[in-house]
């Protein structure tokens, strides 16, 4: 059996323990993340390879010279090497445009 090669992704996380044949896995194969990196919560189960991630984020007001809470919600690429459920809270960086709406992929799920 081989083993697959890991990539170095440019960032301090855990590689996956599982392997997998995705082309769009930064960890097993050759896409390059580059751009944002966000912190959120799963809003919905991943299904097909994707769920939405929401983290809140503060807006500021001139007006009244306050900030108000707002939230984002983005749509993330899920390997199969990584293991997502809802309410998780996981890391997104963003990658090359996947899909219309998607050009984000999890890289790690917080414990």
């Amino acid at each position: 059996m081989k083993k697959q090669q890991v990539n170095n992704i440019g960032m301090q996380v855990a590689a996956p323990s599982r392997q997998c044949d995705d082309a769009h896995c930064p960890f097993h194969s050759p896409v390059s993340l580059r751009g944002r990196i966000f912190t959120g919560v799963v809003m919905k189960d991943p299904f097909h390879k994707t769920t939405t991630v929401e983290f809140q984020r503060q807006w500021f007001l001139p007006k009244f010279e306050r900030y108000e809470k707002r939230r984002s919600r983005i749509v993330a690429h899920v390997p199969p090497c990584i293991d997502v459920a809802k309410n998780a809270k996981v890391r997104i960086m963003e990658t090359k445009k996947i899909s219309k709406t998607k050009n984000f992929v999890v890289i790690e799920v917080q414990a």
